[in-house]
């Protein structure tokens, strides 16, 4: 059996957990739900080398055949997200040591030390050895190193290679000290050994985010995530010694703060990440969040479309409560994994494990392996409709004129600070402007701060604590071309050793954004300053709550105030400004507005190139368009709220699913979790 062209559609299979008689029911069920892609031997490093000096391939030999024989293709794991036993017991070193200092014993997963020199050269003799073995089986489509990288280890291997990255990063010492600003309180390093992992036990207080040396626990951060990705970057190469071309990659996380994807983008043959969007009471809500996440994952290199690797069919087994997905959802979330760039989309996991902490997590079948269930009916209708657009959309690109700037540094970097407001999260801040520009479908790119900014009309930029390199001008030069600049309060304080620019804030932007900020009020969650902000037409002003930070801004004599405060000592002050140079804008913030004051600014800067999208006033419906390498266009239509709506399509084209052909000005009625492809 050979399947056509078409999404991947699968996911996380581990046959070595149960009886092999089993293994034929499992693949006539994956033939009932058009499954056509396996993900296997994530966990089974204990299975495939059972002692140091013994490995046996026995079992990996049959799953992999199998596939082959039931026409699946395989992404080949390499085992490393969770050592063996005697792994930990013979090589102590390769246990992490916690923020606290404690060695810890061996348990869990993601438990090793990225430093340890046992752990690197077994993780990556086993990979080499798994790349000889399967290689050219024709099988294998691509190859998934470890397993959701993440967590930090503060060991004395990762204190001595923290010093070696250090030195690579500053060359001398008095580079070093000048960046972490080390004349405050007598911090001046005059050795590499004397410097420590920034933990509970030097610089910090309360948890990682309370340092009182801001630049050191940033580089630790750095560091850390590079040297996670050495690890992975060590076991690709020893694939690749074997397997030239098949696709190298590991499941991301989407907006996982420990770990800089940035960093890792040039190192992955292509972009995946697991989507298991936090917990939220509002399913619109919930839909933006992974709107955002799918942007991010697309982002990472520059548009390509990337894999969904894990999400779960139904529940979750991680929280304290695991609701299951209401019926449609599993269909809709898809869809909407699709729309924003997936070129793949797989389950964790294909069948409910026996037993240990996730023998509650969703899968495609129980523990019972019925087909019966409205999980799997719902498992194979989607991979029906997704044997029906086939290769359609594979390879297709977003065609977004508006670009959503994402910074790890500026996250790390706010959150850690001394000042004004711990309260603010930064994820928070960018979650809001996406909110905005999501509900008005607007097309969006979310980018890194070192991408080209040159085909967007629109540049956002929610609190920009960092600036770093040439952005400053980059940004300028969007504006001199007739674009739109806006960013909010928090923006421009730091350079990239996260020291305060000796300049008026917000340091280099300030003569883009056309003001000085003399002063920054911060307040308890429960305060809020009304903002009076006039858009649109004259006298068209209306007020909105700001809290957490509010900056007292000076604006040039040639900025337009669009907002003002109206409580506190600063009534009156401005709160929106719009500074012109030439045909651009540049737009500031200078407070954390409500949802609707940040949709009211995020809209009239839309409005000003023409970039609202179809159905922004309708709630809960999103709208995005994939343009295919042949220029074929396809529209998504998805309707994440929790009533039906009826509303006018705004182009004509078929649905790829139903067949159905829509014109323009046609109604579109839209039950909760519906979903249109339409090919206009």
């Amino acid at each position: 059996m050979t399947i056509s062209p078409q999404v991947r559609y699968g996911g996380d299979y581990n046959p070595e957990q149960w009886p092999r008689e089993v293994w034929d029911a499992d693949h006539a069920a994956f033939g009932l739900a058009g499954i056509t892609t396996l993900t296997v031997g994530v966990f089974a490093w204990a299975h495939l080398q059972p002692a140091e000096d013994r490995y046996d391939f026995t079992t990996l030999d049959a799953i992999v055949d199998r596939a082959a024989t039931e026409g699946r293709d395989v992404v080949l794991a390499t085992p490393s997200g969770a050592m063996p036993p005697w792994l930990a017991r013979a090589h102590p070193d390769a246990c992490r040591v916690d923020f606290e200092g404690r060695r810890h014993v061996y348990g869990q997963r993601h438990n090793h030390c990225p430093s340890s020199p046992a752990f690197r050269r077994l993780s990556v003799e086993l990979a080499g050895r798994l790349a000889e073995r399967y290689g050219d089986h024709p099988a294998v489509v691509a190859w998934h190193v470890g397993n959701e990288y993440g967590g930090a280890c503060y060991c004395n291997l990762c204190a001595a290679e923290f010093r070696a990255w250090l030195r690579a990063r500053y060359g001398t010492l008095d580079r070093l000290n000048d960046a972490w600003n080390t004349t405050f309180w007598s911090h001046t390093f005059t050795d590499w050994d004397e410097i420590q992992p920034p933990n509970a036990l030097s610089e910090h207080w309360r948890g990682p985010n309370h340092t009182a040396f801001q630049g050191i626990t940033l580089d630790y951060r750095r560091f850390m995530s590079d040297a996670l990705l050495g690890g992975f970057v060590a076991e690709k190469a020893a694939i690749r010694a074997h397997v030239p071309d098949t696709p190298v990659t590991t499941n991301l996380m989407g907006l996982y703060q420990p770990v800089d994807y940035h960093r890792w983008a040039e190192h992955l043959d292509l972009a995946t990440w697991d989507n298991y969007p936090p917990e939220d009471p509002s399913p619109v809500r919930t839909a933006a969040r992974m709107a955002l996440a799918h942007g991010a994952m697309r982002g990472l290199r520059g548009g390509e479309p990337f894999w969904v690797m894990e999400q779960t069919p139904s529940t979750t087994a991680s929280r304290d409560v695991n609701a299951v997905k209401r019926p449609g959802v599993l269909g809709l979330w898809t869809w909407q994994a699709v729309a924003h760039g997936a070129d793949a989309t797989l389950f964790f996991q294909m069948r409910h494990s026996r037993g240990a902490c996730e023998k509650y997590h969703g899968a495609v079948l129980d523990h019972a392996g019925r087909t019966d269930t409205r999980v799997f009916r719902e498992v194979a209708e989607l991979g029906a409709q997704l044997a029906t657009l086939g290769d359609a959309t594979l390879g297709a690109r977003t065609p977004a004129r508006v670009a959503l700037l994402l910074d790890w540094d500026s996250w790390w970097a706010l959150e850690m600070s001394d000042g004004p407001n711990r309260n603010v999260r930064y994820l928070d801040v960018l979650g809001a402007y996406h909110r905005a520009l999501w509900a008005m479908n607007a097309l969006v790119d979310v980018v890194p701060v070192t991408a080209a900014l040159d085909a967007y009309d629109v540049v956002v930029a929610p609190a920009l604590h960092m600036v770093k390199g040439d952005l400053a001008a980059r940004l300028a030069a969007v504006v001199e071309r007739g674009g739109t600049l806006l960013t909010t309060a928090l923006s421009g304080r730091v350079d990239e050793d996260d020291n305060a620019f000796l300049a008026d804030v917000p340091g280099p932007l300030r003569d883009l954004l056309g003001i000085r900020v003399e002063e920054t009020d911060a307040q308890q969650p429960d305060v809020a300053n009304p903002v009076a902000l006039t858009l649109g037409r004259p006298g068209a002003t209306a007020v909105h709550d700001a809290r957490h930070v509010f900056e007292v801004v000076v604006p040039d004599p040639d900025t337009t105030v669009l907002a003002t405060y109206t409580a506190d000592f600063y009534a009156g002050a401005p709160a929106v400004t719009s500074a012109r140079h030439g045909d651009g804008e540049a737009w500031y913030v200078a407070t954390l507005l409500d949802d609707r004051g940040v949709a009211r600014v995020v809209r009239h800067v839309l409005d000003r190139h023409g970039l609202v999208g179809p159905h922004a006033s309708d709630d809960g419906v999103e709208v995005v368009d994939r343009v295919a390498p042949d220029g074929t266009r396809h529209r998504f239509v998805l309707h994440h709220g929790t009533a039906p709506i009826t509303v006018t399509s705004q182009v004509s084209g078929v649905d790829v699913l139903t067949g159905r052909e829509v014109r323009a000005g046609d109604p579109l009625e839209l039950d909760p979790a519906a979903v249109l492809v339409l090919r206009t």
